[in-house]
């Protein structure tokens, strides 16, 4: 995650703009029906680019998808500070509630989610936090197998935050994170 961000790069402003027709496009278009049933024709429609921009962009729809996902969730982690910050209690716990509001807002926002989207949405979301957290385990000391652990760990995070999400009287996010924290240090085999 930290090594794909690209700090120094220079992205040309009309590039970023039309990059941002285009996801406000696909969002647009994703609230109103599902991501299968999105043509990237419909994307470029409501974006007023030609075809030939858009694939200039990004391979199809999945690939605008994937790079939506990753861009929004990263934002959040970093409104969260735990891209640059090191591993606690209280940063596995702002990761959780942030895992757990992210799906949440997927599942809210974007309906009717179908099985493709969901799939692209957990696989981006895996992949950040999995980063993550190795980076927390590589900062953190001697760890027996990095990516074993934050593997396992990532799994349990995304499986536990998208069963409270499903669970219809699920109480509040942070004790959530609270009560399964535990769990997820003990994967880490971190303890604090």
């Amino acid at each position: 995650m930290l090594e794909n961000t690209p700090v120094t790069r220079y992205i040309d402003p009309r590039v970023k703009r039309t990059r941002a027709l285009i996801e406000q496009a696909f969002h647009d278009l994703l609230e109103e029906k599902s991501f299968q049933s999105i043509s990237v024709q419909d994307i470029t429609d409501r974006a007023e680019i030609n075809r030939s921009t858009f694939y200039a962009h990004y391979k199809d729809k999945y690939a605008l998808l994937e790079s939506s996902i990753t861009r929004i969730f990263r934002r959040e982690l970093e409104q969260q500070t735990l891209s640059a910050c090191h591993y606690s209690r209280e940063n596995l716990q702002a990761l959780i509630v942030t895992v757990c509001d992210f799906i949440a807002l997927a599942h809210k926002q974007y309906k009717p989610a179908d099985s493709q989207f969901e799939v692209l949405v957990e696989k981006q979301v895996k992949k950040e936090v999995q980063a993550l957290l190795e980076h927390w385990l590589e900062e953190s000391g001697p760890t027996n197998n990095i990516k074993m652990a934050a593997t396992a760990a990532t799994w349990a995070i995304y499986g536990l935050a998208l069963q409270w999400n499903n669970d219809k009287n699920h109480g509040k996010v942070e004790q959530f994170a609270i009560q399964i924290s535990p769990q997820i240090m003990g994967i880490l085999q971190i303890t604090q």
